[in-house]
C-alpha cells in the first residue's frame, strides 16, 4: 500500500507541475493573437489549434476518458 501512496503522490506532483506549465504555454500561444506584433492567416491559426486539439485528445485517450467530458478552468488536486 505504501507503494501505491508513493505512486499517487508522484502522479499528483508531476501532474500539477506539467499541467501548470502547459497552461502557461497555452497562454503564451494566445499572446500570438496580437495583430500589432504578429502577422498570421486564418489557416495558420486553424493548423495550430487543430494540432493542439489532436494532442489533447490523444492524451485524454491514454487516460481512457471522454475527450469532451471535462471543462474545469482551474487545476488542482
Amino acid at each position: 500500500m505504501a507503494a501505491d501512496a508513493d505512486r499517487r503522490d508522484k502522479f499528483q506532483r508531476l501532474a500539477e507541475s506539467r499541467v501548470r506549465k502547459a497552461a502557461k504555454a497555452i497562454s503564451l500561444i494566445g499572446n500570438l493573437g496580437n495583430r500589432s506584433n504578429y502577422s498570421y492567416t486564418p489557416e495558420d491559426v486553424r493548423k495550430m489549434f487543430n494540432y493542439l486539439e489532436k494532442e489533447v485528445k490523444e492524451a485524454k485517450r491514454r487516460f481512457d476518458i471522454d475527450p469532451d467530458s471535462s471543462k474545469n478552468s482551474e487545476f488542482t488536486f
